[in-house]
């Protein structure tokens, strides 16, 4: 079968699930004749994903959360007023987007969270069935408990998933843990999806903090407790553009541009994680039976990071206290049947895209007339 993906660039999770998923396919005789990823002016492909993607590469101009004046969380409101200035850019990407996936001859478009991949099929008669996979569309299952805070958020949210979906067939639901499948809503739960090399790991605990930040001005946060406790050792990593080599700060802090290898080297031999709630580097730690502490850089990560605490995987701040984290992991127990969940992963998504699969998912639509 020929796939052909489509990923949102922002962030590095679905970079992470993307690699891990060529590798599935590649593994079982498919083949991923493209990568198509949506950029913005304030991220950049990390150099991991160019070197351990094997299909060609292309680039699309997409919609983008902005971070805030002083780097840290999202905000909503500006972020929709710059997409907006920016429509007759992602209209361009929609025909590109149409035109490179009837030319691929792909048989199915796995689409990762790219909102203009709804948008091309909401557009325009595209046959190609199209899979949505993202941790985002669990928020759409009828059992997932949302959050009572940031109501308005967490709708805009849902939308914003839902447009992210139009044609889809089947929306693959990344989730930490087993659930029924939604069948009303075509949501099917599967595993995480994670890269080969964390498999091949050996955890160790070892003396120092490992992090990551996705808005680079989460640093102050971490720089001020760095200064009251100078004696825990502290390596975190940063998406900061301009950033390529280690900003050592003295003997016990250093900053680090995203890298593939050193990060999970990091991980693995880590006393505990902090994060922005990142929902594949969450995954990570857990799978390695790291205590996490979570700062949420937007709606969507305050919702992992509710969903990660109440499956026993840490615990959330508004901030780097690591101090929090510190007595978090004295007594923190990881929960060893994630293990045997992401495990299955392949199986479940091979058995999604199966041809007989798809074509009862596609039939389905076309009685319902979505198709």
């Amino acid at each position: 079968m020929k796939c052909i993906f489509i990923v949102q660039g922002e962030g590095r999770g679905h970079l992470t699930q993307c690699i891990a998923l060529e590798n599935i396919l590649r593994s079982n005789g498919h083949e991923v004749v493209k990568v198509l990823v949506g950029k913005s002016f304030s991220r950049q492909i990390p150099d991991f994903f160019r070197r351990h993607i094997h299909a060609p590469i292309e680039r699309f101009e997409s919609p983008n959360f902005l971070p805030t004046p002083a780097n840290k969380r999202n905000t909503l409101t500006r972020s929709v007023a710059y997409n907006m200035f920016r429509i007759p850019a992602y209209l361009r990407s929609i025909r590109f987007l149409k035109k490179t996936i009837t030319e691929s001859g792909a048989d199915v478009v796995i689409n990762f969270y790219e909102l203009l991949t709804g948008m091309a099929y909401a557009l325009y008669s595209i046959n190609t069935p199209q899979i949505c996979i993202g941790h985002q569309y669990l928020f759409l299952h009828r059992d997932f408990p949302l959050p009572e805070k940031n109501r308005s958020e967490i709708r805009l949210l849902n939308l914003f998933s839902r447009l992210t979906c139009i044609g889809a067939c089947q929306k693959l639901a990344l989730s930490f843990k087993a659930m029924d499948d939604d069948t009303t809503s075509n949501i099917r739960v599967v595993p995480p999806l994670l890269r080969k090399e964390v498999f091949a790991l050996q955890p160790t605990k070892g003396n120092y903090i490992h992090g990551y930040m996705l808005n680079s001005g989460f640093a102050e946060s971490v720089m001020a407790w760095h200064k009251r406790r100078p004696d825990v050792p502290l390596c975190f990593f940063w998406d900061r553009r301009g950033e390529k080599e280690v900003k050592q700060v003295d003997a016990t802090l250093s900053f680090h541009p995203l890298d593939d290898k050193t990060f999970l080297e990091k991980m693995e031999g880590c006393l505990a994680y902090a994060s922005t709630a990142g929902f594949e580097s969450i995954c990570e730690a857990m799978y390695l039976g790291k205590p996490i502490l979570m700062v949420p850089a937007h709606i969507e990560q305050d919702c992992n990071a509710i969903d990660a605490t109440s499956n026993g995987a840490g615990i959330i701040s508004e901030d780097f206290n690591l101090d929090k984290l510190l007595e978090f992991a004295r007594t923190h127990k990881p929960d060893t049947r994630f293990h045997a969940w992401v495990d299955s992963a392949p199986q479940a998504i091979l058995h999604a895209i199966r041809p007989d699969v798809l074509e009862r998912y596609v039939s389905k639509m076309r009685a319902a007339g979505e198709f």
